[in-house]
């Protein structure tokens, strides 16, 4: 057991666990997150995924150690119930969840295409969610989600 501080959600938590740990472990059982959820376990499916340097991440695989002093965002570091994230009230609106397991892959990867190139095309966004399994078939109603969130960020950034 080793003493790791990580920086979840922009607050600073001290864990003692074997650094070799998978970091969705420590999410959901030390810090009590349930935005990543185990699916697979082999970084397949997209349930685990949170954000780590810009990037999507699936946190089964990735050891707690690796992640060092970055910021790791997770579903619940977007928004709160009260004032969700814009992406989030995107997904509210469209009724674009269902069982939500994959939601937070979902939520998470459309955000970090998004944030990269604000102009994604429907096929960028959909290859980007090629690797999030869903089974709810709400996936029309999660591009039209997508899509909402993306037009309200390019009007956010060029005010007419």
């Amino acid at each position: 057991m080793q003493q790791i501080t990580l920086r979840v959600n922009g607050r600073q938590h001290a864990v003692k666990v074997d650094p070799e740990t998978p970091l969705l472990f420590v999410l959901n059982d030390d810090l009590g997150l349930r935005g990543p959820r185990f699916g697979c376990g082999m970084a397949q499916c997209g349930a685990c995924t949170v954000i780590l340097r810009g990037q999507v991440v699936r946190s089964c695989v990735m050891p707690v150690r690796a992640v060092g002093d970055d910021e790791v965002t997770t579903l619940e570091g977007l928004g709160t119930p009260e004032k969700p994230h814009p992406i989030q009230q995107a997904f509210i609106e469209e009724g674009a969840a269902q069982c939500g397991y994959c939601l937070s892959g979902v939520i998470l990867t459309a955000k970090a295409v998004l944030d990269g190139k604000p102009d994604a095309s429907d096929e960028e966004i959909r290859i980007a969610l090629g690797g999030v399994l869903c089974r709810c078939f709400a996936h029309t109603r999660m591009l039209r989600a997508i899509r909402k969130y993306a037009s309200g960020n390019r009007q956010h950034a060029n005010p007419a």
